[in-house]
């Protein structure tokens, strides 16, 4: 296991290589700055549209679907604003444990892909994959942020369509990752007039991808061509590379549970429970894993809320577990198969792995939520990692 420190790094230009903390100072205090402000700029213009609603409907009485669709969307993206912030403060903390692995850096794409297809289709954009094999060393919680994040980007920008790729330099042979999308039309552009990118590609998910990868180690590169973004990653540690200055002792064979204390901090779960006991249980057990959190009173409230994308995980209270719940999960588990779902049983004491279930759900007894939800759901998200 190897300890990495990365302190907010500075950005003089769209290509970077991950620095020490510490040079720098006054660029890196420029930096952290103008991330504060870019924070508190972009979670106030979504509350202050989400109060504006709130004061017409004080005011009438009255909101309509469409009026309230769009309320959840704002106060949605201030929250989201709201856990990156949290996790940049982690990166400049400067005590992020790293624990090195061997991944499969195509199948790991693959999952997350996979996984949020439902987002995508509903966005109306197209994922054109072109992978070919690729085995890195990198901390597997580390990437997974850094490609859902890759992901949130493209989306939060693509015209019609993501293209990925994976493949290997020729020299040095180091895996590459690049993202490229249209972010306007083309014929925008086709005059070559418009030159720069817009600036919504530096919006704090940008900044998020860039101290990831920084804080892996790992090459990052932007380029705007015409109305084309690409994002290349490149991974220095690639397995069957000779990677100096990297022993076997800072190699994990196979996943091990990182040593960060918040090593899945952004990862989104849905509870489906109606008593309000039971949702301040589940809340207080997760509080400090920094996730992102949503509860519904039923099995078909979490249809609804699964229909335009998957969160994570689902948690459920038995007593919303039946039929109508097990088509459901049989309906997710055939899009994803390391779906995560975990049901909290009424009474006992027991931690029941999904593994041993035999119906592919974890079980955990009312009476150890408190000590064993949060483990239970660190191990279960592990898995799909």
């Amino acid at each position: 296991m190897e300890t990495s420190e990365s302190g907010l790094n500075p950005a003089a230009s769209n290509t970077a290589a991950p620095q020490e903390p510490g040079l720098d100072r006054p660029n890196h205090n420029e930096r952290w700055h103008e991330l504060m402000a870019q924070i508190g700029a972009e979670i106030a213009a979504p509350l202050t549209a989400a109060l504006e609603r709130i004061n017409a409907l004080t005011s009438t009485g009255r909101i309509d679907r469409h009026g309230l669709r769009a309320l959840r969307e704002e106060v949605e993206a201030a929250r989201q604003v709201g856990m990156i912030g949290q996790q940049l403060t982690r990166f400049a903390s400067g005590r992020l444990r790293q624990s090195h692995e061997r991944l499969q850096l195509t199948e790991v794409l693959k999952g997350v892909l996979s996984h949020r297809a439902r987002e995508t289709q509903a966005r109306g954009i197209m994922l054109k994959p072109t992978l070919k094999p690729a085995e890195v060393i990198v901390d597997a919680s580390l990437l997974f942020s850094l490609l859902n994040s890759t992901l949130d980007w493209a989306l939060a920008n693509a015209q019609s369509q993501i293209e990925f790729t994976i493949d290997i330099k020729n020299w040095p042979a180091n895996a590459r990752l690049a993202c490229r999308f249209a972010n306007r039309p083309f014929d925008e552009s086709s005059n070559g007039a418009l030159a720069t990118a817009p600036g919504n590609l530096d919006s704090l998910t940008w900044r998020m991808i860039e101290q990831t990868a920084w804080t892996m180690g790992l090459l990052v590169d932007r380029k705007q061509e015409g109305p084309a973004s690409t994002l290349t990653l490149e991974f220095p540690r690639t397995a069957g590379n000779e990677m100096e200055g990297v022993s076997a002792l800072e190699i994990n064979d196979g996943f091990s549970t990182s040593a960060n204390s918040q090593p899945l901090a952004g990862s989104h779960v849905l509870v489906i429970a109606s008593r309000r006991e039971m949702r301040v249980q589940i809340r207080d057990a997760l509080r400090n894993m920094s996730l992102i959190i949503d509860f519904v009173n039923s099995v078909e409230e979490a249809i609804g809320f699964c229909r335009e994308g998957l969160p994570h995980a689902i948690i459920i209270e038995a007593i919303q577990s039946g039929e109508r719940f097990a088509l459901f999960r049989e309906e997710i588990s055939t899009e994803v198969p390391d779906f995560v779902f975990i049901e909290i049983v009424e009474e006992g004491t027991a931690f029941e792995l999904s593994s041993f279930s035999g119906t592919n759900v974890a079980r955990v007894g009312r009476e150890v939520v408190a000590t064993s939800l949060q483990p239970a759901l660190m191990f279960e998200l592990s898995k799909g990692i």
